[in-house]
C-alpha cells in the first residue's frame, strides 16, 4: 500500500485521504495512519507547491551550478555538501556522476544576486575547485507539470 500512496501522492499531495483511501481500496483511517507513519520516518519529507512565478508577476531566476570539488579524508563529499545545503540560497543539492561532483540549484530575484552567492559563499569555501553556472531561460515542464500552454496554429488553412 505504501508505494501506491507515495505514487499518488507525489502526483498530487491535496488529494482528499478518502478519496485517496477509496482508489486504492483501503479504509480512510488505513491510509491516514500510513501517511502518518511515513512522515514520522520521514519517507514523505515535505509537500511542495510548485508555482508558475512567470505567470505570478513576480520575477525569478533559477540557477543550476556545476560544483568540482576536493573530497575530505573520511567524509567523502558529504560533509562538502552539507556546507553548501545549509546556505539558505539553496534549493537543491545532488551529488553527480561525470564531470562535475555536486549540482546546486539556486532560485534568487536578480541574476546579481546568483552572482555574488557563487561568488562570496560557494567558491570561497574551501573544498570547491570550481564552479559552472547555467541560468534557466524557460521552464516547459517542471515536477511533471507542463507549463507552457500548447502553441495554437494560427496559419490559414487553406482548401482546393
Amino acid at each position: 500500500m505504501r508505494k501506491e500512496i507515495l505514487d499518488v501522492l507525489e502526483r498530487n499531495s491535496r488529494i482528499d485521504l478518502g478519496e485517496l483511501a477509496k482508489m486504492l481500496g483501503q479504509t480512510e483511517v488505513a491510509v491516514a495512519n500510513e501517511v502518518a507513519e511515513m512522515e514520522k520516518e520521514h519517507i514523505i519529507c515535505g509537500y511542495h507547491t510548485l508555482i508558475d512565478w512567470e505567470k505570478a508577476g513576480a520575477e525569478k531566476v533559477n540557477a543550476l551550478i556545476e560544483v568540482t570539488v576536493t573530497p575530505q579524508r573520511g567524509m567523502g563529499f558529504d560533509k562538502i555538501a552539507e556546507r553548501i545545503y545549509k546556505f539558505d540560497e539553496v534549493d537543491s543539492v545532488y551529488l553527480m556522476s561525470g564531470g562535475f561532483d555536486l549540482m546546486v540549484m539556486i532560485e534568487e530575484t536578480t541574476m546579481k544576486a546568483v552572482a555574488n552567492f557563487v561568488m562570496q559563499k560557494l567558491s570561497a569555501l574551501e573544498s570547491v575547485r570550481g564552479c559552472a553556472t547555467h541560468f534557466v531561460l524557460k521552464k516547459y515542464k517542471d515536477h511533471g507539470a507542463v507549463l507552457v500552454e500548447d502553441a495554437v496554429d494560427e496559419r490559414m488553412s487553406i482548401t482546393p
